[in-house]
């Protein structure tokens, strides 16, 4: 009896199971326990790092068999964000071993289990816990403690997107300052995963925000749809840098927090409009420019400059075990009561990867890719 074609590569920063390249797509299949064959995944894999147009191929790819502590999955969407296109360049923090698998977020289904695997079970939704997985590929098996489970009741395109950006902007909203309903919080790249993230998370508390886009053709419809989220204020980086912006805070309260996503000018221009002693605190960097801090800002206005990176928060709380389960139960009870969607998504199939990676690495692009398995 044949089954289904899976997919499995283990790859992830713990445990590194060297994958090859497969020389038939078309071999016999076999329940993984019985071993008698071998089965292969169809993965996006760069052998070296560059342009992702050039190195990133679609292979077939041998699959480790299952351990017991282990899990196969069916991945089933997966999205392109900036930090999977930093990776394959080489240019991001945390690098894999090469060969390596794109991809560091979306949501998979559990086929299979290992014997000694307690948490979870077949037909489980999970995401993975931490960066370098590898999730643009049809299959893989990965340990137990490498992902997490979710609802399988929510939207595919929610779950595939929650790991990386909602949880950034929960943890901006929670950490920094103490937030009430009515204040205010000012953003930039506000039309980005994170950005329309803060907005519904902000929105959820009672929290007004202020989300600055850089100027477009179509900024009255990206207004629009940014303020069906629950953005308070929708305005141009240029209309920030005039002095009519005084005229917003007459019906607004100044920010106490500000999120830069940007860099450079425009970060500068976040920091002005701080209240007394506020925070802006630095997720990104799209300008590729270093963030200039006016020494007013510091001296007189006292304001606090931090940076936070959701990979560094999850490994601070490694060992609290909890810390990252309440928070995901936190964003998938805002997902339930229609609260927390996923960003404006474009599904493209796995096969079409090329246009998807050419049109995420535009400017002004509004939809996240997301390849679909």
């Amino acid at each position: 009896m044949q089954l289904p074609l899976h997919t499995v590569c283990r790859r992830s920063f713990v445990t590194v199971l060297k994958c090859r390249n497969s020389g038939n797509a078309n071999a016999s299949l076999f329940s993984h326990s019985a071993g008698l064959a071998t089965q292969t995944c169809k993965a996006l894999r760069y052998w070296k790092h560059g342009d992702p147009s050039r190195v990133l191929q679609l292979e077939d790819v041998d699959l480790p068999p299952i351990g017991a502590k282990d899990v196969l999955i069916q991945m089933l969407a997966a999205p392109i964000n900036p930090s999977d296109i930093n990776m394959i360049q080489g240019t991001y923090a945390i690098l894999p071993d090469l060969p390596a698998v794109g991809g560091n977020e979306g949501v998979a289904k559990v086929v299979e289990v290992g014997s000694l695997v307690k948490s979870l079970k077949t037909g489980d939704w999970v995401i993975p816990k931490d960066a370098g997985v590898g999730t643009w590929r049809t299959e893989a098996v990965l340990a137990e403690d490498d992902v997490i489970s979710l609802p399988n009741d929510i939207p595919l395109l929610a779950a595939a997107t929650l790991g990386v950006n909602p949880c950034t902007a929960l943890r901006m909203l929670s950490d920094f300052e103490d937030l009430k309903p009515g204040d205010s919080v000012i953003q930039n790249a506000a039309n980005s995963g994170v950005g329309q993230a803060v907005i519904q998370i902000a929105a959820s508390r009672g929290i007004n925000t202020i989300n600055v886009v850089r100027d477009r053709p179509e900024f009255t419809q990206l207004s629009d749809r940014l303020k069906a989220m629950g953005a308070t204020h929708v305005i141009t980086e240029d209309a920030l840098r005039r002095p009519e912006i005084k005229d917003l805070f007459k019906i607004c309260t100044k920010p106490k927090l500000a999120l830069n996503g940007v860099g450079g000018k425009s970060a500068t221009e976040l920091l002005r409009h701080l209240q007394f002693g506020g925070s802006m605190v630095t997720y990104g960097g799209m300008a590729r420019q270093p963030v200039t801090v006016p020494v007013s800002a510091l001296i007189f206005k006292d304001v606090k400059v931090r940076g936070f990176w959701v990979t560094q928060w999850k490994k601070d709380h490694a060992n609290d075990g909890r810390a990252f389960r309440t928070m995901l139960d936190e964003l998938c009870y805002l997902i339930q009561q229609g609260k927390l969607t996923a960003p404006a998504c474009t599904e493209v199939g796995l096969q079409d990867y090329s246009r998807a990676l050419d049109t995420a690495m535009q400017p002004f692009t509004s939809a996240k890719q997301v390849l679909i398995m």
